[in-house]
């Protein structure tokens, strides 16, 4: 038998625990991830930049930036049209576009960048990806996007759906609205985070020689990874409005 103070040490040692070192900020009380958000605000102004530079002398024949920018929207829009068809598309893809994008330069941000040089009192910047409150940030957004999807088109109706084909599949249909945010966040932030900690070993281990084809296999992955991402997220809107 252990004394009381010994579970109550572990229990407050248990609630204190932490996935890596963070550099916090206090805001109005809350303590948020400052690197996370610097790497945040980087990659919103280059998306920005992009796009300003993409739209502020359009021409008849696109050139330059803007025939890049008409590229990725061709491209965001055919993941859009793919999944909700002619009919929802162009509704949802404001979203669907800005999902893939920001995943996309996050991503980027963390496997081209090199945020290590920089140091900080407290954990390093990396790609926003690689913290795990990002990727459920996005996850829930997703969610609440179906929602209102399903909600919009069908009303209060749209909740027939957890008892269909049979009243049985209730439970069953409960738990699935709970593990899609759960994989596309798990998934995302697995991915990224595994693909940074594979090369941080890597440069350790054999500076210069293993890590570069490494690096160009993550930057790879992080376009897959925001590809997938975007693909889920309009497959699950689609399916809220059938």
């Amino acid at each position: 038998m252990y004394p009381d103070n010994f579970y109550s040490s572990t229990f407050t040692l248990l609630a204190e625990a932490e996935v890596g070192k963070h550099f916090y900020w206090n805001i109005a009380g809350f303590l948020v991830h400052g690197q996370v958000l610097v790497v945040i605000w980087f990659v919103c102004a280059i998306l920005l930049t992009f796009s300003f530079l993409g739209s502020r002398n359009v021409e008849q024949i696109p050139r330059g930036w803007q025939n890049f920018m008409e590229c990725v929207l061709d491209f965001v829009t055919e993941i859009a049209r793919n999944q909700l068809g002619e009919s929802f598309y162009r509704e949802w893809l404001p979203f669907v576009g800005t999902l893939f994008l920001f995943i996309f330069g996050c991503n980027w941000a963390g496997a081209v960048i090199p945020w290590k040089l920089i140091e900080l009192p407290e954990g390093e910047f990396a790609a926003p990806t690689n913290d795990i409150n990002t990727t459920v940030a996005l996850a829930l957004l997703t969610s609440l996007a179906y929602f209102y999807a399903g909600l919009s088109k069908k009303g209060l109706g749209y909740f027939k759906r957890y008892i269909q084909p049979i009243p049985l599949l209730l439970p069953i249909n409960i738990l699935e609205d709970f593990t899609k945010p759960l994989s596309l966040s798990f998934r995302l932030f697995g991915n990224v985070l595994a693909d940074e900690l594979t090369i941080t070993v890597l440069t350790g281990l054999v500076p210069l020689v293993i890590p570069l084809p490494i690096m160009f296999l993550g930057i790879f992955a992080g376009s897959v990874q925001a590809l997938i991402f975007s693909t889920l997220a309009a497959a699950y809107i689609a399916e809220a409005l059938e």
